[in-house]
């Protein structure tokens, strides 16, 4: 497992008719039943990243589990899906370039924090489901990197009525290669920055604040131990002989320099998987929406594309 995904209300964003004040509607109860609050966003940069609130989702375990969640955009609705301790941030890069063509919402939960029956595959992809059921409520393209990957994969399993389209990028659930085996125990920042820039194709895209985040992470005895316990989960549920009854539409992104889920597995999916295509990213490593967002939007444009095309058939 990548140790890179260690780092890695409901408001609708949109923009006035005939205007260019931009604009965030926000649910609101009261006295006289459902209403809407317009509110204007106060600056271009924070447009720009979204209407940002905080929700919670109910565990197995009967704890609220705060998520965060961003959302901006029109059109095709999709929802991002993130690895262990990922941030919403990562999908930035993306979700600015194709806004306009797509209704994103970035969902972050505290993967890390989780524990008992919350701690695991199944535990996440059912705080996911509950989200997708109570707030999204209509079918929407999952996006998934890594663990997230895996999430959006069990949801197109057990939900395809919620799933019109799948994107996977260097996704877990048929083949990885873990970096928490032989791990210390306690690791430093130098150990860790260093397995980190191995995940990319070029370290320069590596943050040190993600790098600072890790080493924190896995400092925190809870922490690690939930690591260890997702990563084993997720493992443990392999998807071979199950991804071929997934006909939904399905875009693999995929860096030809993953060292993590490399690209043999990405060709077993889409041997697999009796809709799929894939679309190779050259120089790029395991988290190719951070190493590079314009090639990985560019492909999302075009699947939002086919998507129409097969709905309007």
């Amino acid at each position: 497992m990548s140790l890179y995904r260690l780092l890695f209300a409901d408001a609708n964003f949109s923009l006035a008719e005939g205007s260019s004040k931009r604009l965030v509607t926000i649910p609101c109860t009261g006295s006289g039943g459902p209403r809407l609050s317009v509110l204007p966003i106060r600056s271009d940069v924070e447009a720009a990243r979204g209407a940002r609130s905080e929700i919670g989702l109910t565990g197995a375990s009967g704890q609220t589990i705060p998520a965060r969640v961003v959302t901006c955009g029109t059109g095709v609705p999709v929802v991002f899906l993130h690895g262990l301790v990922g941030l919403n941030e990562h999908w930035e890069g993306v979700v600015e370039r194709i806004r306009h063509r797509y209704a994103c919402r970035t969902l972050e939960l505290p993967l890390l924090q989780l524990n008992g029956q919350d701690c695991s595959i199944q535990g996440v992809t059912d705080l996911t489901v509950q989200y997708l059921h109570k707030h999204v409520r209509e079918p929407v393209v999952l996006v998934g990197n890594s663990f997230g990957g895996h999430v959006a994969l069990r949801i197109a399993l057990r939900r395809a009525s919620m799933v019109r389209g799948l994107v996977l990028a260097g996704s877990s659930g048929l083949f990885e290669r873990t970096f928490v085996k032989g791990a210390p125990v306690r690791p430093s920042r130098d150990w860790l920055e260093v397995k980190i820039a191995e995940l990319f194709h070029d370290p320069g895209a590596m943050n040190q604040s993600d790098v600072d985040r890790a080493h924190v992470a896995l400092s925190e005895r809870s922490g690690a131990r939930a690591m260890v316990r997702l990563s084993r989960s997720a493992r443990r549920n392999h998807l071979g002989d199950q991804i071929g009854d997934i006909h939904t539409p399905t875009l693999l992104i995929w860096g030809r320099n993953d060292v993590v889920t490399p690209p043999s597995a990405a060709q077993g999916f889409l041997d697999l998987m009796p809709n799929a295509e894939i679309f190779w990213i050259d120089r790029c490593g395991h988290a190719p929406m951070i190493e590079a967002p314009s090639e990985f939007a560019r492909a999302m444009l075009d699947f939002a594309d086919r998507l129409e095309q097969n709905n309007e058939r």
